[in-house]
């Protein structure tokens, strides 16, 4: 039986008894900004965000994270304090600001022009700069002054989220050793022999070694942080219990691979309102006459695999040509990172490689590929995904993939078929889809033939499959794993000092 909202209630209740819940995260959970006059409220992007707001909604608690939208200082109360969501306040997001100046060091700088390539295999070179570093750590003792003023002299467990502040744990536990503090890696983290690349990786450890529980999506990702920590401190590791000891604190690590909220998206993919939405889509995107509706959704981002996907479907119609004027494939894409040379040199890239492709194979009333850039509600993205054939994930690293979840989610029909880089996190769990290697443009275009001329009942097969899979496993019994592990550690703690 699925593990619900409820259980995740009870769990928190159980393990965290008095103790107050607090996420610190850098994306924020909501936005806002100014529409026609009014301030308006919004979800970012992100699978963080979307993976972490229906926990909070059920347990409560406090949000820290960097308040980014135009209109977000208006939003909040004397002590930046703002309640979310706004149709159904469950929890406190409390928002941190940050200069233009730190956001250019710690975001752009540190954390992407640096962390993010280090972590992901796209053979993009990293970048460290020691003035970005020192924006890196002022900005993270800036998130642990404001975590500190939330909790006051309460307990707490405190949940740091990804790659932008690992410095967060030592610096809380300095202050406050009585604190639980947990850490999830939302990306890959590398083998040992790429991460030396960085200047500060021994700071960088000993930061996540200040934990006492660390998450990551999959075990692949916590080995290679094992070997990292071999070749970089003295510590002592115990294979069997999946634990570091480092200057007397244990570290537990742990996989969690992360997910979605199952039933609401079901829920929400099943209204009449969804038939409504997906209607206009058809008519806005000229879909009539076309038998497959392809999709892809994603940051405009190097590691995501768009240019590779793009060149697979040109591969595709050069070898199938009797799809012309039958297949569309549609990609959402939301400009990220504009700011740094390489994003917008990807994003030129894209542009050209779509206009090139759309030239070759395009007759007088089609074109293979449609370009939608523009932020989406999350209902228009139920939309998109209802009317879709075939969801095209070819991530060339990624540590789980959100997208390939929320899809399976939307099918209520039981239809549809998802195309699954391999070198997803996803993919360890996700097995009835149509696995590639993105690398492999032969391949790809292949298993895009594969996933068009798939019978009827093979494809509802598999669909049934991958949604047993992730109902099963959804983000309430993803939190409570975490949640659960929490109380262990706290109940270790107690019989220790007793």
């Amino acid at each position: 039986m699925a593990y619900t909202k409820k259980d995740l209630q009870d769990t928190v209740k159980e393990m965290l008894g008095d103790r107050l819940l607090v996420i610190v995260s850098n994306r924020e959970p909501y936005l806002h900004s100014i529409r026609e006059g009014k301030i308006c409220c919004s979800r970012p992007t992100g699978g963080a965000v979307t993976a972490l707001d229906p926990v909070m909604r059920a347990c409560g608690g406090v949000w820290v994270a960097y308040g980014s939208g135009k209109a977000d200082k208006q939003a909040v109360d004397n002590n930046n304090h703002v309640k979310v969501p706004p149709d159904d306040p469950s929890y406190t997001l409390r928002r941190v600001w940050l200069s233009k100046e730190e956001e250019a060091g710690y975001y752009y700088g540190f954390s992407n022009k640096g962390l993010w390539p280090l972590c992901h295999i796209a053979y993009t070179r990293p970048e460290f700069n020691e003035n970005e570093w020192r924006d890196y750590y002022n900005v993270n003792k800036k998130f642990v002054d404001a975590v500190l003023e939330e909790i006051g002299q309460r307990k707490a467990f405190v949940w740091v989220q990804d790659y932008h502040l690992m410095l967060v744990p030592q610096m809380l536990k300095k202050k406050r050793p009585d604190l639980i503090v947990s850490h999830f890696w939302h990306i890959p983290w590398p083998n040992s022999e790429v991460f030396r690349i960085c200047p500060k990786q021994k700071k960088l450890v000993e930061g996540l070694l200040s934990n006492d529980l660390l998450g990551f999506h999959i075990r692949y990702h916590c080995e290679n942080f094992f070997d990292t920590v071999e070749k970089t401190l003295e510590a002592r590791i115990d294979r069997e219990r999946y634990s570091i000891i480092h200057n007397g604190h244990e570290t537990l690590v742990r996989a969690f691979p992360i997910s979605v909220d199952f039933n609401a998206i079901e829920k929400k993919s099943n209204t009449p309102n969804m038939k409504k939405l997906v209607s206009p889509l058809i008519e806005e995107y000229n879909l009539h006459g076309i038998d497959y509706v392809m999709f892809g959704l994603d940051r405009i981002d190097y590691t995501k695999g768009i240019i590779e996907r793009i060149r697979a479907l040109d591969r595709f119609l050069e070898k199938y040509p009797k799809y012309k004027g039958k297949i569309a494939f549609i990609q959402i894409g939301d400009l990220s990172r504009i700011h740094l040379q390489v994003y917008k040199d990807l994003n030129d890239e894209i542009n050209a490689v779509v206009e090139e492709v759309n030239w070759k194979h395009s007759t007088e009333t089609w074109a293979p590929i449609i370009m939608v850039r523009r932020h989406l509600l999350f209902d228009e993205i139920l939309a998109f995904y209802k009317l879709a054939d075939i969801c095209v994930v070819s991530s060339l690293h990624d540590g789980m993939n959100i997208v390939a979840k929320e899809y399976i989610s939307a099918r209520t029909d039981g239809d549809g078929v998802l195309l699954l880089s391999q070198f997803t996190g996803a993919a360890r769990e996700l097995s009835d889809a149509i696995y590639f290697n993105p690398f492999d443009i032969e391949e790809f275009a292949e298993k895009i033939r594969q996933a068009i001329e798939m019978p009827a009942k093979e494809r509802k097969q598999r669909m049934t499959a991958l949604r047993e899979v992730v109902s099963e496993k959804n983000i309430y019994k993803w939190a409570g794993n975490i949640i659960s592990e929490f109380g262990k550690i706290h109940s270790c703690s107690a019989a220790k000092r007793t």
